[in-house]
């Protein structure tokens, strides 16, 4: 009865309330982009087929591996500094909008010169530019972290959910009217604008200023010493996640590619979890480290729990059921992406288990480590695709995948003394996640 007690008590008043509502609002424009997502994505790749979804996958996966530079490693650790310092709100947002402003124009600079170096046509390009001008408007994303700090994620999820069903609506019209690839590659560049204006619209709501008149140099300066490790580890993890789809297109060609994608779709679809507890949960997390290590200790632990679960929910039905899953959703033409998403099921532990070590990651401010770890784990990325693609494909590409992920989340943590604290954390969580405490 007494535990009971605590329970209750602790529902009512150490916030917890606050983060399910958080997390549920996050949960449920996740979710109904997840369905939105797969039922005009599959539609989209029906009337495309492999080969032209693969070229439209392969222009995206480009622009994004250098898309992430744009969002110079600010994410986590404006949101880190919003929660620490509220006072500091509009220094912080409006410096970090500019930064963001100024790094899209240099990753999309990058983007053009890096198309020298591929056998793309003139056609491929031009998709390329017009995906890679969205960056441009992610500036905006700076409102997103400050509603994430104040844990106040209705007002994003109101806002993204206005901007998927807009996009939805076009995306169903192109495909009735049989429209080009061409037009469906200008919706990627109109989401990127109605997202943003969608969020700047949530923030004049706010009544609490306006972000793009605060530049402080000190301030920018400050938050570039702290992020500049995360600059190169987000830049390589992107790298990490794309660079199987645009080998695949230079190695091996566009039909490849669009079995992959699909199979990526379809885990990307259940992979957001992780991301939406991450982002949710982190300021608990940030919170009691600052209260207590015991406290810290529990929350993490907890944490990895939740996502081991998560893992297991997901990844053992997907490996079951997934060639029947493709067939059914896609079509018969797409049926030797079974066989890819079976195997990607297997890399879903290694997503959700890595997710929540970037918590860990940014409450320790161990991004120097960090960062090296996915240069480690990329340069393995690389090599075992160049080695395994040739003979195997797009399954070699997965392995690749899997490989490069072991070597970064587990193999170099062991290593350091301060991240053998983690792998325990994690070992723990794992073979103890049956006894999740309500207690978060």
């Amino acid at each position: 009865m007494s535990n009971f007690r605590k329970s209750i008590q602790f529902w009512d008043n150490n916030g917890l309330q606050r983060y399910v509502k958080n997390t549920s609002w996050m949960l449920i424009e996740k979710l109904l982009r997840m369905f939105a997502g797969l039922f005009v994505g599959i539609w989209i790749a029906r009337y495309l087929g492999p080969d032209q979804f693969g070229l439209f996958s392969y222009s995206i996966a480009f622009v994004a591996i250098f898309s992430s530079i744009a969002k110079l490693g600010l994410d986590d650790i404006v949101v880190r500094n919003l929660v620490n310092e509220p006072h500091k709100r509009d220094i912080y947002l409006g410096t970090a909008f500019w930064l963001k402003l100024i790094g899209a124009l240099i990753s999309i600079s990058i983007v053009i010169f890096a198309t020298f170096f591929t056998s793309n046509d003139t056609t491929t390009n031009t998709y390329i530019f017009i995906i890679a001008s969205g960056i441009v408007f992610q500036s905006f994303e700076v409102i997103e972290f400050y509603f994430q700090s104040k844990v106040l994620s209705k007002y994003v999820s109101l806002s993204k959910l206005i901007q998927l069903t807009v996009s939805s609506i076009i995306k169903i019209y192109l495909v009735l009217v049989e429209a080009d690839l061409f037009w469906f590659v200008l919706v990627s560049l109109i989401d990127q604008v109605m997202l943003a204006a969608a969020l700047f619209v949530a923030y004049k709501c706010q009544k609490i200023g306006n972000l793009y008149k605060c530049f402080d140099l000190v301030t920018a300066k400050k938050l570039l010493k702290d992020s500049w490790p995360l600059i190169f580890t987000t830049a390589v993890l992107m790298v990490q996640a794309r660079i199987d789809q645009v080998m695949l297109k230079e190695m091996i060609g566009n039909t490849e590619v669009g079995y992959y994608s699909v199979a990526m779709r379809l885990i990307e679809a259940v992979a957001f979890m992780p991301l939406l507890l991450k982002n949710s949960l982190y300021p608990a997390i940030q919170n009691a480290k600052n209260q207590s290590d015991e406290m810290y200790e529990h929350r993490l632990v907890n944490f990895y729990r939740l996502n081991f679960l998560l893992f297991l929910l997901f990844a053992i039905p997907i490996y079951l059921f997934s060639e029947v899953i493709v067939t059914t959703l896609f079509g018969q033409e797409y049926q030797p992406a079974g066989i890819l998403l079976a195997i990607m099921s297997i890399r879903l532990f290694f997503t959700n288990m890595g997710s929540a070590r970037g918590a860990y990651i940014l409450c320790e401010n161990l991004f120097k480590f960090s960062m090296i770890t996915m240069i480690v784990g990329t340069l393995f990325n690389v090599l075992f695709n160049y080695i395994l693609i040739d003979k195997y494909g797009a399954v070699g590409a997965i392995i690749a995948t899997i490989i490069s992920f072991f070597v970064t989340i587990y193999a170099l943590d062991f290593l350091y003394t301060k991240t053998r604290r983690n792998i325990k954390f994690q070992f723990l969580a794992i073979f103890t996640f049956f006894k999740l405490s309500i207690r978060y």
